[in-house]
């Protein structure tokens, strides 16, 4: 499953983002991954939370992203829920670009059971029409 909180920049999705994954990581078995631009919120987190900060990658474009979630999904086979603050900036996608990677994420997702929340710096008006059902919060 792919769920998305969207919302103009400044509306408090990163808030809502770090709450949802330290709520899932206190009902969660496995492991819960938190990507983000850089290590800022890394004293919000639940320190049983792994966080990613992708500035430490030279990730330059939407496919090495999805290749990175695809290595950190064949290195970790507990892995439950993947969430991603900054979406567009830290997978490096235009807003033209989200439809087709959040359906690759879902393939994804699918395939090996795991949990995608995204964090996208989008007007909820400008949210591609195919993904409304997806948006968990709209800011």
């Amino acid at each position: 499953m792919v769920q998305i909180i969207v919302g103009e920049k400044g509306k408090g999705k990163t808030k809502v983002i770090i709450n949802q994954a330290n709520e899932k990581m206190i009902h969660s078995e496995g492991t819960v991954v938190y990507i983000d631009k850089s290590n800022k919120h890394m004293y919000e987190l639940n320190n049983k939370l792994r966080l990613i900060s992708l500035k430490d990658y030279l990730i330059e474009n939407y496919n090495e992203f999805l290749g990175f979630i695809s290595g950190i999904i064949s290195q970790d086979h507990d892995l439950e829920c993947v969430f991603v603050d900054s979406f567009l900036k830290v997978a490096h996608i235009s807003e033209d670009e989200i439809e087709v990677v959040v359906n690759k994420l879902k393939r994804i997702s699918d395939q090996y059971q795991i949990d995608f929340v995204l964090s996208i710096s989008i007007a909820s008006k400008n949210t591609p029409e195919s993904l409304e059902n997806d948006i968990l919060v709209s800011l």
